[in-house]
């Protein structure tokens, strides 16, 4: 993938491989120890390059044999997970989940029927604009982390390879999910940060909600070996890395 694309565009072109009939393609099911405990549906398909991204194959090859599953098939399997090890959390994951809109939607519908369990939505936000917002308003039971790809639009281009105003998509999909009063909060990737690019994106922050700035979370590259990999083609260093203390998660 060069550097310069559309990952508007890109989110289509992964929809029409993942998406068939309202279910959507997922590699594996797990629990798993962030956020204290939670169930997790690792989702196929993802409109962003990132370099220091954990998922590897079904980010970059969508169209190998993986299952569609419904949304009452992914929910009924996010529930098992979470009944059995007394979680009260759920989530998709592993890609990016706002590209499948509908589906994502009837998931948030059965958590809400139910009532039991809250759900993350782990998003990078470039997918998420007025409507969108508006749509998630009507759930009660949802937060929005949106994953910031880096802390300006040259970390963002340099990292994910798309467009460098696409990094603004992130910015209002936050500035639309306060708006509309979605509980919500914002993740960045600082490995590869200045103190001045963070310094101005905390401004940016601040222009949108107060709360953002006080609820930033920071994130940090895991060096799985594909990760030093790309890393390493690339050419780019981070200035804070962590190993692994695992693999990621295995299957549930």
């Amino acid at each position: 993938m060069e550097r310069g694309y559309d990952p508007i565009a890109l989110a289509e072109v992964t929809r029409r491989i993942v998406e068939r009939d309202g279910g959507r393609k997922y590699y594996r099911f797990r629990g798993g120890r962030w956020y204290g405990g939670i169930a997790t549906a690792d989702c196929v398909g993802c409109n962003l390059r990132c370099i220091f991204c954990w998922s590897n194959t079904p980010r970059d090859n969508p169209a190998m044999g993986w299952g569609f599953y419904s949304p009452e098939e992914v929910y009924r399997n996010l529930v098992k997970i979470a009944e059995r090890r007394g979680y009260r959390l759920l989530r998709v994951s592993g890609n990016e989940p706002t590209i499948c809109w509908d589906h994502l939607m009837k998931i948030l519908e059965l958590v809400e029927e139910d009532g039991r369990f809250k759900f993350i939505l782990e998003t990078n936000g470039t997918l998420i604009d007025e409507a969108k917002a508006y749509d998630l308003s009507m759930f009660r039971r949802v937060h929005v982390r949106v994953s910031l790809k880096g802390a300006c639009e040259e970390e963002f281009s340099l990292l994910t390879g798309a467009r460098p105003e696409a990094f603004e998509l992130q910015l209002n999909a936050l500035k639309h999910l306060a708006d509309q009063n979605v509980p919500a909060h914002p993740a960045v990737m600082l490995s590869f940060s200045s103190e001045e690019s963070l310094g101005k994106l905390i401004e940016r922050l601040n222009e949108i909600d107060p709360v953002y700035v006080r609820e930033l979370e920071e994130e940090y590259v895991f060096l799985y070996p594909h990760v030093k990999e790309r890393l390493r083609r690339a050419g780019i260093i981070p200035k804070v890395a962590y190993e692994p203390d695992r693999v990621p998660e295995d299957l549930v």
